[in-house]
């Protein structure tokens, strides 16, 4: 906290230093001869007011952070949208069906962008495992298609989300139509 309210504060001064710099070299003084009396010329007042007036305007404007909003929240919902997208290809990939996996690509670049987001280290080998598969549909591999995906959804812990609409169990699967499982076989609302 310490950190980012030191930064604010450094980047709120050298905006202000910036704009007083702007204003300053841009206000015409014409020269005069030094005398005694106030010569005070209206255009020069009111300029040097103007530029004053538009730096104290800008000085409270800060730039905007755009972090990406990475949480576990996002992390969470990541995985449970593209993840339950990949493991619903099992059937597909055990088929050889390459062309249901093509029309899911995105699922998998979602995935790596978004579930694994901040570990670059996990995120470089889902790309890679990822390539692999799509190296398999290339080639025209079904086991290579087929160990290549085991190995994917082994290797960052992919799982269709659990079948509770036609469960027994009296469970609440989502709170809100907000919550990523709503529309999915995990949507279920528990009511008396």
């Amino acid at each position: 906290i310490f950190v980012s309210l030191y930064i604010y504060n450094s980047m709120k001064f050298t905006l202000f230093l910036s704009l007083f710099a702007a204003t300053s070299a841009f206000t015409f003084v014409a020269p005069s001869r030094a005398s005694t009396s106030l010569n005070v010329d209206r255009r020069d007042v009111l300029s040097t007011v103007a530029t004053a007036g538009v730096a104290a305007a800008f000085a409270g404007a800060t730039p905007a952070f755009a972090d990406g909003a990475v949480s576990g929240a996002t992390k969470n919902r990541a995985r449970g949208i593209y993840g339950n997208r990949i493991a619903a290809l099992r059937k597909a990939v055990d088929a050889g069906d390459f062309g249901a996996v093509v029309a899911e690509k995105n699922a998998f670049i979602l995935f790596n962008s978004g579930a694994l987001k901040g570990d670059k280290e996990k995120t470089n080998q889902a790309i890679g495992a990822t390539n692999e598969i799509f190296a398999a549909i290339r080639s025209q591999d079904k086991s290579g298609l087929k160990k290549a995906y085991d190995n994917y959804v082994k290797a960052f812990d992919i799982a269709a989300l659990p079948d509770l609409v036609n469960s027994e169990s009296n469970s609440q699967g989502y709170s809100s139509d907000y919550d990523f499982r709503v529309r999915t076989k995990a949507a279920t609302i528990y009511v008396r």
